[in-house]
């Protein structure tokens, strides 16, 4: 993406929803004390000056590898004095195309660009003097067009999942596009996982079920409150999802819902809201919170741009109980403050969005790490009895 086309992004952000836009891409952060949680839980700034996080990856001798969307940079936050808030940030690559997607598989560091697939060897030994990467694949499917950031995990089966979204708001899909694909660790044996799918960027597999869960965003366009965004089960490979003929799992497409039913698709398991923009996601497997958030899916609600309500701006628990969703409720809330108005009467009231949760990843102690790529932020969410 060009310099001038990212800020024209911008600029319509900032507009449809007022952002407190500075030159380094966000907003002035909400400070944590201002954030609301459940009794118990308290959340804390992890790191910060981390310049658009998103997707976020933990190696194994403990560095936090960080990617963002529009800033083109990854990061490694370092805490090496393990008192659970960064000690250096350190940019490892700059320069990159929407380099969002990060995962980690035996040392090595893989980025998803736009189109190319990267692998930082033996990263966390060479955190100051990082080797040129890997190109492991430089043909990703792409594209070009609307939603073009990716979002990649390891399986259980030690295959590459990513996702690939759709060209566009609503329209026929492109081969190798609005789905989720995998992959060989070395690039080779792309296949569709599933399809149907308009913009997924955040999935994870179940801890006992090893089942693929992942959120999508619904499409623009048809009003304030419909479609939700989906959270789904990918519970076995060639599976649709609906896109661009079904959204919500039983509202049809104005344009192309003749075409192809509802009912041959999967529905999703939980209806998370119109427009809240749900990403990155994570089981929660630890020991720290409550025992009622284990096996639940805790969800980054990014936030909504052209609803004429603001939604979303929150961290969302979906409770689970094997392939069914039993309560759904707020985690972390108060990234969006109350309306304020500058007029009589409450017209041309405005929120200005302070944070906008992007990924979610547990650390080895059952706390978990949020990133805010707007606030250019880490937070880190802990519960005390």
């Amino acid at each position: 993406m060009t310099s001038a086309r990212r800020s024209a992004i911008t600029a319509l952000l900032c507009r449809a929803f007022v952002l407190a836009c500075t030159s380094a891409g966000g907003a002035t952060a909400q400070r944590p004390t201002q954030l609301t949680v459940p009794r118990g839980f308290q959340v804390s700034v992890f790191a910060d000056s981390v310049r658009n996080a998103r997707s976020m990856a933990l190696g194994p001798l403990g560095t936090l590898f960080v990617g963002s969307q529009y800033a083109g940079q990854v990061y490694a936050i370092v805490d090496r004095n393990n008192d659970r808030k960064a000690d250096r940030v350190i940019v490892i690559a700059k320069g990159l195309n929407q380099p969002n997607g990060v995962a980690m598989r035996n040392g090595a560091l893989y980025v998803a660009t736009a189109n190319q697939l990267l692998r930082f060897d033996d990263i966390e030994r060479r955190l100051d003097s990082p080797p040129a990467p890997v190109v492991v694949r430089d043909n990703l499917p792409n594209p070009r067009e609307g939603h073009t950031w990716k979002f990649i995990a390891f399986g259980p089966d030690d295959l590459l999942y990513m996702s690939v979204g759709s060209t566009c708001n609503v329209c026929e899909p492109a081969p190798m596009t609005a789905a989720i694909v995998r992959m060989k660790p070395d690039g080779s044996n792309l296949e569709v996982f599933a399809d149907g799918i308009r913009n997924s960027v955040g999935f994870d597999w179940h801890p006992t079920t090893h089942e693929l869960w992942f959120t999508d965003n619904g499409r623009d366009l048809m009003g304030d409150d419909v479609p939700n965004d989906e959270l789904n089960v990918a519970w076995k490979a060639g599976l649709n999802f609906g896109f661009p003929f079904c959204h919500q799992g039983d509202v049809p497409d104005p344009q192309f819902g003749a075409q192809r039913p509802c009912s041959t698709s999967e529905p999703p398991v939980q209806k998370l809201g119109a427009h809240v923009a749900a990403i990155g996601m994570t089981f929660y497997t630890g020991t720290m919170f409550p025992r009622s958030y284990r096996n639940s899916v805790i969800i980054a609600q990014h936030g909504s741009w052209n609803r004429s309500t603001p939604s979303g701006y929150r961290v969302m628990v979906a409770h689970t109980n094997e392939r069914r969703v039993t309560a759904y409720e707020p985690l972390v809330d108060g990234f969006l403050p109350a309306s304020q108005s500058a007029a009589a009467g409450g017209r041309g009231a405005t929120r200005v969005a302070t944070g906008r949760p992007a990924d979610v990843l547990q650390l080895p102690d059952g706390s978990i790490l949020i990133s805010d790529d707007t606030g250019n932020r880490i937070l880190r969410v802990t519960y005390r009895r």
